[in-house]
Formats: structure tokens, sequence, C-alpha cells
């Protein structure tokens, strides 16, 4: 049990509970929560990631690699880089990406978080959707963070709110929201607009399809892109209904892939136990 928490066994059996990792998480995007949510977030993330880390494939040097350089990668066999693409690069390069249905106390508010165990990665999702697009984002956000070096060792980086729309004045969040505009996009400032100004959801839906097979953009991401730079969010995501035609919750998908990817021999019968609760299954 004391594996699981990611405390210290010893204080099991006394009335003081020490945590393992004194470091703190960085909160981003928001008010850090006070108390002790830091000490307990990260050693709740650690203690996932170890696991996940162990049953993952061995993790690949990325060098200096750029946005554009992971965008090349994963469009060599599809035509968009979409929630999936992402999701098989992270896992093919050893960063395991899961989506947590069990958070912790106060940090059941937050968005996401990257988390190192030692200096191996893992993307912790938190924030349900319906549609892939947001959830691409955000795990595009995260593997910036990644990428760029933002997580110290063996600590965790938290963003409490949806970096898609959350206003930062943050250098790390900046880079990062950058990072994945240049991943999903090829560009981290792009410029988008339509040809009218006067418009319903189905026809945004019907113009984002199109526009993405010229652009090489997924059509979600562009329903995103317009509502960021016009403030139609309402409208943009009424979109995403006549664009994903069978609404869905994301985290069965990411947490499905996770499953094919991970070596569960590689991990202890109490180790998927705890994984397998941690990512929704009864």
């Amino acid at each position: 049990m004391g594996r699981r928490l990611g405390i210290s066994p010893k204080s099991l059996s006394g009335e003081r509970v020490e945590f393992i990792w004194k470091r703190q998480a960085k909160f981003k995007s928001g008010p850090a929560p006070g108390g002790d949510i830091g000490p307990i977030l990260t050693s709740f993330a650690i203690s996932i990631g170890r696991s996940m880390t162990a049953a993952a494939p061995p993790m690949a040097n990325l060098g200096s690699s750029t946005a554009l350089d992971l965008r090349r990668m994963i469009m060599k066999d599809r035509p968009v880089v979409d929630l999936q693409g992402i999701l098989s690069f992270c896992w093919a390069v050893g960063i395991p990406v899961v989506h947590l249905q069990v958070l912790p106390l106060e940090s059941q508010s937050m968005h996401a978080m990257a988390v190192t165990v030692g200096t191996r990665p893992v993307v912790l999702l938190a924030r349900n959707s319906n549609y892939p697009a947001p959830t691409a984002f955000t795990l595009a956000h995260e593997l910036g963070h990644i990428v760029l070096g933002h997580v110290a060792p063996s600590a965790a980086l938290v963003d409490l709110e949806d970096p898609a729309s959350a206003e930062s004045s943050d250098d790390q969040e900046i880079a990062a929201n950058h990072f994945a505009l240049e991943l999903l996009t090829a560009n981290e400032h792009p410029e988008i607009d339509t040809s009218v100004a006067t418009f319903n959801a189905p026809s945004l839906a019907r113009a984002a399809i199109n526009a993405s097979k010229h652009y090489g953009i997924e059509p979600g991401t562009l329903a995103l892109l317009y509502a960021h730079a016009s403030g139609t969010w309402a409208r943009s995501m009424s979109a995403l209904k006549f664009i994903y035609r069978n609404p869905r919750p994301v985290w069965r998908e990411v947490n499905a892939f996770a499953k094919r990817q991970m070596n569960w021999e590689a991990m202890t019968p109490d180790e998927v136990d705890y994984a397998l609760k941690v990512m929704g299954d009864p």
C-alpha cells in the first residue's frame, strides 16, 4: 500500500506520514494550491510514473529536436498531426501517456501534468473531453514542457487550467504553447480567419474539414484556432460536434492506447492493479 500511495512504508506504522519525494510541484496557469498539495501531487505522480516507465518502451534520445522535427516524424504515415499521432509518437519514444481517472485531494481541478521519474518523462492528463482536438493540444503542450527541459528530475509540472484558453505571462507556458502550435500546425504563430463574418457551427465545421486537406491541420484543431483568434469559443466548440460525429470520452481512447503499449509483465501484480484503477478500470 505504501508503494501505491508514494509514501514511506515506515510512516504507516506511526501517526506521521512522510513523503518520499520532497520536491514541490511547479504549478502553472493559476495560483498554486496551498498546504501540502505540492508534495502530495508530486508523490502521487511519481508513484504512477514509476510503474508506467517500467512498462514503457526504452526512452529514445530526442536530442535537440524541435516541434517541426517531431511534426515531420509524425506525418511520415499520416496526413495531419492529431491526438492518435501524438500518442503514437510519445509511446514510440518511451514517453508514457495516461489519462487519470483517480486524483488526489485538490488536484482534481488540474488539467494535466508532466512528471519525471528520475529523468524519464511521463504525461498525465486529467481533464476529460468528448472531442480529440482539445486533448491533442494539451498533450502537445505537455510534450513541449518535456522536450524544452522545463521539468526537473523527479518533479512535476502541473497545468491547472486549459493551456489553450488560459492567459499566461509565464515564459515556460508561452514556450510550451508555441511548441504545441508548431507541432500541430507547422507555425508557432498561426493566423486564421474566415471569408465571411457571420456563419453557424455546421458551416464552421465544413470549412475546417475542407481546409484540413489543404493546410495539413486536423479539423478540430482549426476550429480551436479560430476560437482563440476570434473569441467565439461557444460557436467553435459547437462546431466540434459536427466535426466529430460520434462524441465519446477521450480518456477511454487515450487509456486503451496506453494499455496496448504497456508491457504488463514488467509490472508487479500490485502495480498492475493500481495502474488499472487509476486509468478507470473497475
